[in-house]
């Protein structure tokens, strides 16, 4: 994947940083699976873009713009902290403004977002100056989430989807968005040290919830 060189360098300064704690989303876990854990999300601000190209180009193609926005390219000039991870999901008609959404992919183009620091609430963030930037509040959510290491290709990210997919399907768990791919590493770091996630927001009233999480977790 060829990645700008702008992005190179704000990507290395993260990297040369990693070892050290990038805040996340707040979650708790509710129950463990084989290669799946079940998490309520916290509510969660995003920046997001939408961007066209395949799917392993999507995330560098919109960086750019995002990194420009949490490094001051706002309306208050404000440096926002990086976090984790950088999320990316197949771009489409959104339906409504709950679970985080639930859409028709278009293809060839991605949603990329960027999660913001805690410590902002709709109000304080400040806003972009490019129009393409959307801000959004993610609700508190029921998520499940595969992890998994190595490189960044469609195809690593689609058998993966897949499991987790059937998994579901498996446990009379129903989906009430997109599957979104999770990245919380640079570039830089070693492949088979990637930390990557898939990603899906659950419907609260799936068949299968209710034993699952009297299971709680491990």
């Amino acid at each position: 994947m060829k990645i700008p060189a702008l992005i190179v360098g704000l990507l290395a300064a993260a990297g040369a940083a990693e070892a050290m704690a990038i805040e996340e989303p707040r979650y708790e876990v509710l129950a463990e699976q084989e290669g799946w854990e079940l998490r309520r999300y916290a509510p969660t601000l995003v920046a997001e873009v939408e961007v066209e190209a395949d799917f392993e180009e999507a995330g560098s193609r919109a960086f750019r713009t995002l990194a420009g926005y949490i490094f001051g390219k706002n309306t208050r000039d404000e440096k926002i902290g990086m976090t984790a991870p950088v999320s990316q999901q197949a771009a489409g008609e959104r339906i409504g403004m709950t679970a985080p959404v639930t859409q028709q992919a278009r293809e060839g183009r991605h949603v990329i977002a960027f999660m913001m620091p805690a410590r902002y609430t709709a109000e304080t963030l400040p806003a972009p100056v490019d129009p393409r930037i959307v801000l959004r509040e993610l609700p508190a959510r029921l998520v499940a989430v595969r992890g998994y290491s190595g490189r960044w290709t469609a195809e690593g990210y689609q058998e993966n989807e897949a499991r987790l997919m059937t998994a579901l399907d498996a446990a009379g768990l129903v989906p009430a968005g997109a599957p979104t791919w999770a990245r919380f590493n640079s570039p830089y770091s070693l492949w088979f040290l990637r930390r990557n996630e898939v990603q899906v927001t659950l419907a609260e009233e799936s068949p299968g919830l209710r034993p699952l999480l009297a299971a709680g977790p491990r």
